[in-house]
């Protein structure tokens, strides 16, 4: 029968995407792994690329549309034999509505199973089994766990069919939303304006945002850096650079410095997990890079064991193709921390929002001519670069935080150490 091609997640954060461009039309024959189409996500602009072979039946979005929610047929697909009559019954997407009732017969619901914590408890699970059942909208204490101990397990979220979490208050949101924007249009009615309507980067942005400061305990550590001896080593290095083509940026030794200080200090080497931290081994170092609409957070794995060069040649290129929409969904998740550099702007300093699951992020400031008093207790004129580690209390204490910015510190005022 024939197969409905589906609107496919392509981020985890992706909910609907904008169907850009078909590549194929109907009457086309096409094989696994031939390109159907470009979709823009919340981050970026991707090609899909066909699963089965067989013959486009019939094309039930067209490009252009946006907002397709993930799992919408956008679709028909014919395997040999199958003609386009054979789809006359195949539906096409319907406008989203209010969900319904999960079984209209009573018959159809499953026998309650015991649940695994009662209200208020603590449920538990895995990560990922909370990730699963937060996209399917599951209630996970509904469900009964298979792990040790009843333990909710992915396999346990896969195969539920619980009721969805009631959830009244997110049901009530978009309305309170809606009631704000009328207020605010209201205010500025007498008032010449152009509304921008938001794409799917911006409103991840907000909502990630938003949550991170509502959820995440920050904290703030500051440290003041001096960077005249990485500066005249930096000069050393790119002369000598030259004829390879390579330029190091301050940046470059900001990444490299913060990478080795995760090792030193490993456990700020860490993430959230929900109801866990988990402490990775290798410094995957993520840096923000400001795009048109927004920004992405590329990251360099394995930061701690890679020469400054090969650090400097991958943070070009993952910020020129950050810039064209260009990076593939493993570029730009994961890491434990990450850098946000606007030095380079002219700010002075400033305080960075922890992307979550970070357990930190470094706002990095403008490097400044300023007086100091030297070793030998007399005035000098130094360089100095503010940083401040903006810290989630659920992952790093105080002093272990302040034991990080420390190395950080120290590694860039001894630069030579990191070619160690």
């Amino acid at each position: 029968m024939p197969i409905n091609i589906l609107m496919p997640a392509l981020s985890p954060t992706m909910e609907e995407g904008n169907l850009a461009k078909w590549l194929v039309k109907e009457g086309d024959t096409v094989e696994s792994g031939d390109v159907l189409c470009e979709i823009e996500t919340d981050k970026a602009t991707m090609e899909f690329e066909a699963v089965d072979e067989g013959l486009i039946g019939k094309i039930l979005v067209a490009e252009g549309s946006e907002g397709v929610k993930v799992n919408t047929p956008i679709a028909v697909l014919l395997e040999e034999g199958e003609s386009a009559g054979d789809i006359s019954d195949t539906p096409a997407p319907a406008a989203p509505e209010a969900p319904k009732a999960v079984a209209e017969t009573p018959a159809a619901a499953p026998a309650p199973a015991a649940p695994l914590a009662a209200k208020g408890e603590r449920i538990f699970a895995s990560p990922l089994a909370r990730r699963i059942a937060a996209q399917k909208g599951l209630d996970l204490a509904s469900l009964q766990g298979s792990g040790p101990k009843g333990r909710i397990v992915k396999a346990d979220v896969e195969n539920a069919t619980a009721q969805p979490v009631a959830a009244p208050e997110e049901a009530a949101a978009p309305a309170a939303q809606s009631a704000s924007a009328n207020t605010v249009m209201a205010m500025y009615a007498d008032r010449e304006y152009e509304e921008m309507p938001l794409d799917g980067m911006r409103k991840i942005i907000a909502s990630r945002l938003t949550e991170a400061k509502q959820t995440i305990p920050h904290f703030y550590l500051r440290r003041e850096i001096q960077i005249d001896a990485l500066l005249k080593f930096r000069s050393e290095l790119n002369k000598s650079l030259a004829d390879k083509g390579i330029k190091l940026s301050v940046n470059d030794f900001i990444i490299k410095a913060c990478a080795m200080a995760l090792q030193e200090v490993p456990d700020c080497n860490a993430v959230w997990a929900g109801d866990r931290i988990l402490k990775l081994k290798p410094s995957d170092v993520a840096v923000a890079v400001a795009i048109e609409g927004g920004l992405f957070t590329p990251v360099l794995r394995d930061a701690e064991s890679r020469t400054l060069s090969s650090l400097s040649v991958e943070m070009k290129d993952l910020a020129a193709r950050a810039k064209q929409r260009k990076l593939a969904p493993h570029e730009y998740q994961g890491g434990s921390f990450a850098i946000s550099n606007l030095g380079m702007m002219g700010i002075s300093n400033f305080d960075a929002v922890i992307n979550p699951p970070h357990g930190s992020i470094l706002a990095v400031g403008a490097g400044q001519k300023m007086p100091m008093v030297n070793a030998e207790g007399e005035l000098d004129i130094a360089t100095v670069m503010s940083a401040t580690l903006s810290v989630d209390h659920r992952v790093i204490d105080g002093a272990l935080g302040a034991e990080f910015l420390a190395a950080v510190k120290q590694n860039l005022e001894n630069p030579i150490s990191m070619l160690a």
